[in-house]
């Protein structure tokens, strides 16, 4: 007889994670608590623009191609996946520009704009990643670090791989110049780390993108969402929205099943969560009595993610020579980084992601003019910030900026808007203290440190998603969910 399997959360682990067990033969159901999918990835649409929530950067696009092929079909029937020849426009403070793709000759030129002593330095830097990434990625992004001795067999190779350095210090031992250093150290900051204190494993980031490059889809992320949505209908996986779970029930060590909207009771034989794991075993589990010490230890300890401003506006103007996707750096990086991660207070001297997807998909626009969103690195909320009284002052502030820097005049051009706060990704989002990608990527936080797949508590309670291994990012919350085919492989 078929398991009976419940999904709770429909991000892309999620999202992932339902159709590889339900390609397993699983009976499988999906719930949500928003009355569309997405989680993160979630679509807005005001006064005619069209927003994707989150995710933007995809990468590694075969992680998606892999779950049409478990049925036998195509994603190209399904969505329209793009590469962008400009990855990354990255601008400073000064005005300096660096645009960052996968063309060798580009990638020389831009070096050496900055200095021409540090391009074989830059050289050497991707071909070290490129170890990083087969042993991180390659070998290790798909497998389960749910037992100890498996983590200790690996650690002669990371250490090999100078896993103890930070993503800034690795980059450090080859690049000189510091505006070359941001360029090549931001990646954790995608992820929800900071560079200077982020293992160097994620320097793979590199790599991933110069093997695959990174590409959008067409009509917003939010269209990779809507083909998934119609593979799991056409393959018979029970999807219920506006539903959210309020408890995950457990007895004798086993979860049995969910509760939704604190009546509706669902049993099953797994439980997987594509939530929070911190925000799942701090408030979802309501008995706590199975949790051992040093599992409470591992709670207690975590250093979490930073939080994420987002802000969400269209232009009445066309800014035709903004890039798709443009990275800002403010004046200082460690000292900004450092107030954000570790003293959790708001800077004025901010540095931003900006999306104009209207760069490459017109529609998502009106006619004639520009869809974005800027996303700022802000504290999460241990930080006690008031966003309802910070709130539209910060929105002021990165309006300001943009103003002054990337987007000259867009306080006069300005026709829609809306913002996001650390608030929203707490009480929406359900994840602890409104972390943007829940715990941080750290050595002492990733593998076998980070939560397991496998529930180090309950044996049919798994984790999908940016809390557990391998983390977060596209290619990571995918990757967690071919763990689980690992560990269902063992039953």
């Amino acid at each position: 007889m078929a398991k009976k399997t419940i999904v709770i959360g429909s991000g892309f682990g999620g999202l992932a994670a339902a159709l590889r067990l339900k390609a397993k033969g699983h009976k499988v159901t999906l719930v949500e608590k928003h009355p569309d999918l997405g989680g993160r990835a979630r679509v807005f649409k005001k006064d005619q623009f069209i927003y994707d929530g989150g995710p933007t950067v995809i990468t590694a696009p075969y992680l998606f191609e892999e779950l049409f092929s478990l049925f036998n079909k195509n994603i190209s029937d399904y969505v329209e996946i793009v590469p962008l020849d400009l990855w990354y426009r990255f601008v400073f403070s000064n005005g300096d520009t660096f645009d960052y793709n996968g063309d060798d000759k580009s990638m020389e030129e831009q070096v050496k704009k900055f200095n021409p002593s540090d391009y074989n330095g830059y050289k050497n830097l991707v071909s070290f990643t490129e170890k990083i990434f087969d042993k991180g990625f390659t070998d290790l992004s798909d497998k389960p670090f749910n037992n100890l001795f498996f983590m200790i067999k690996q650690v002669p190779s990371l250490l090999k791989l100078k896993s103890y350095k930070s993503v800034y210090g690795l980059v450090s031992n080859y690049i000189t110049n510091e505006k070359l250093r941001r360029v090549f150290s931001m990646h954790p900051l995608l992820v929800g780390g900071n560079p200077f204190s982020t293992t160097s494993i994620y320097t793979l980031i590199l790599f991933l993108e110069k093997k695959w490059g990174i590409h959008y889809s067409m009509g917003g992320t939010g269209s990779v969402v809507k083909a998934l949505e119609k593979l799991m209908v056409e393959e018979n996986i029970k999807i219920i929205k506006n539903a959210e779970v309020t408890e995950i029930l457990t007895k004798n060590k086993k979860v049995k099943g969910v509760k939704i909207n604190n009546s509706k009771i669902i049993n099953s034989d797994y439980v997987i969560c594509n939530s929070d794991p911190p925000n799942v075993y701090n408030n979802l589990i309501k008995s706590k009595e199975d949790y051992d010490f040093l599992f409470k230890q591992k709670m207690k300890r975590m250093d979490y993610s930073m939080g994420l401003f987002v802000y969400y506006f269209g232009s009445k103007k066309k800014y035709s020579d903004v890039a798709h996707h443009t990275i800002y750096f403010g004046e200082a990086y460690e000292k900004h980084l450092d107030k954000i991660f570790e003293k959790k207070i708001l800077s004025d001297d901010i540095s931003y992601y900006l999306h104009r997807p209207s760069a490459t998909d017109p529609n998502m626009a009106p006619k004639g003019q520009d869809a974005f969103y800027v996303l700022v690195p802000v504290p999460n909320n241990l930080s006690k910030v008031n966003w309802i009284e910070e709130g539209n002052k910060f929105k002021d502030l990165v309006l300001d900026k943009m103003d002054k820097t990337v987007l000259p005049g867009i306080k006069d051009n300005l026709v829609s808007d809306f913002y996001l706060t650390p608030d929203y990704f707490e009480i929406d989002l359900a994840t602890l203290y409104g972390s943007g990608f829940s715990i941080q990527p750290k050595f002492s936080q990733s593998a076998y440190f980070r939560f397991h797949n496998q529930s180090e508590i309950y044996n049919n309670l798994y984790f999908v998603g940016a809390g557990t291994h391998p983390g977060a990012g596209m290619p990571g919350v995918l990757s967690s969910a071919k763990v689980l085919d690992k560990l269902f492989n063992e039953k």
